[in-house]
């Protein structure tokens, strides 16, 4: 059996030193992705926690590694992130957008490649409102004739 402060230990967040960092912020609907990258090993953080433990979908674990990727040096950085707002798919959209801003400020020369991607560039796409009359934002009534 596990002592209550076992349990503790479990849930208490990683001291993860990040001075002479680079910070960013990304955005993705309604998600908002504080990072803070330096240069290190590959390891990737979100709120505390792993990347891998955090997304547990292969596709949003592919799109946070994206940046890395694209500029083939997918071990050179470590990455701290604190995303709040929305669902894992914009959480995961608001770190790509963080991350290739942070890495621009380490190397304004990936500005080109990441461009190209479209990865500095923020995806302005949010949910549209619910209109009065209508059932969802478009989606009407059913018509019935009589």
């Amino acid at each position: 059996m596990e002592t209550a402060q076992e349990a503790s230990n479990k849930t208490q967040k990683l001291k993860l030193d990040f001075k002479d960092s680079k910070y960013a912020t990304g955005r993705r609907k309604t998600s908002i992705a504080k990072i803070w990258l330096k240069k290190g090993s590959g390891k990737i953080y979100v709120n505390g926690k792993d990347f891998q433990n955090y997304f547990s979908n292969a596709n949003h674990q592919k799109q946070v590694v994206k940046p890395f990727e694209v500029i083939n040096q997918s071990t050179m950085y470590d990455v701290k992130c604190n995303v709040k707002g929305g669902g894992h798919t914009g959480q995961a959209g608001a770190m790509v957008h963080g991350i290739s801003k942070a890495l621009l400020l380490f190397d304004a020369e990936l500005k080109s490649v990441l461009k190209k991607e479209k990865l500095t560039t923020r995806d302005s796409r949010s949910v549209e409102r619910k209109k009065p009359g209508r059932k969802k934002a478009r989606r009407s009534f059913q018509f019935s004739k009589r």
